[in-house]
C-alpha cells in the first residue's frame, strides 16, 4: 500500500501498548498525534528517535499533541524498552504489520544484498480533525523530533492565523 497524503483521512489505528491497552486513533480526535513507526525496539537508530522524543516531550505536550511509537515489537520488548530508556509515551504492538501496511510504513527493504519486508521508519502527524496534516517517509532519526515540533508550531500559527 502507498503511504497516505497530507489532507487524507488517517487510516485508523486501534492497537495494543506496552501495558495492554488499546490505543485507537479515532479516541484522539479533537487533539494531534504524531504517529511514528519504526523498525526494532533497542536498536541504535531507534534509541536516537525515542531518546529525541522524550527529551522534547513537554514542548509536544504543550503543543497539544500526543506522540505513539509503532513497531512489529510485541508488548514485552515495548515495556522494557520504554523503562530502560524512561520514555514518557505509549509504544504500540503492530506485530502483524496491519497498521504499517495501511500507512505504507511496510516496504520491501535491501541489506546487504538480501531483500525482505520490514518498517520504513515514517512518521505522520495527525490533525485534530483526524486528516494527515503531515508526512515525513525515509526519516533520519537524528533530528527528527525537531522537525516535528516546527511542524506543529507552523500547524499551530495556520490554524491562528485562519481563525482570526
Amino acid at each position: 500500500m502507498s503511504m497516505p497524503n497530507e489532507g487524507d483521512p488517517a487510516p485508523d489505528i486501534a492497537l495494543p501498548d506496552d501495558s495492554g491497552t488499546i490505543r485507537r486513533l479515532s479516541d484522539r480526535l479533537g487533539h494531534w498525534t504524531v504517529v511514528y513507526f519504526y523498525p526494532k525496539d533497542d536498536t541504535p537508530g531507534c534509541t536516537i528517535e525515542a531518546c529525541e522524543f522524550r527529551d522534547d516531550y513537554s514542548q509536544i505536550v504543550r503543543a497539544d499533541a500526543e506522540i505513539w511509537g509503532i513497531s512489529p515489537d510485541g508488548a514485552t520488548s515495548h515495556a522494557g524498552f520504554r523503562a530502560r530508556f524512561g520514555l514518557p509515551f505509549p509504544l504500540l504492538s503492530d506485530e502483524e504489520h496491519e497498521v504499517a501496511e495501511a500507512y505504507g510504513a511496510w516496504t520491501l527493504k535491501k541489506r546487504y544484498g538480501r531483500e525482505y519486508m520490514g518498517i520504513q521508519r515514517s512518521s505522520f502527524l495527525v490533525g485534530p480533525d483526524g486528516r494527515i496534516a503531515r508526512v515525513w517517509d525515509k526519516v533520519h532519526a537524528e533530528g527528527h523530533a525537531a522537525e516535528v515540533i516546527a511542524a506543529l508550531a507552523e500547524e499551530a500559527a495556520e490554524r491562528g492565523a485562519q481563525s482570526s
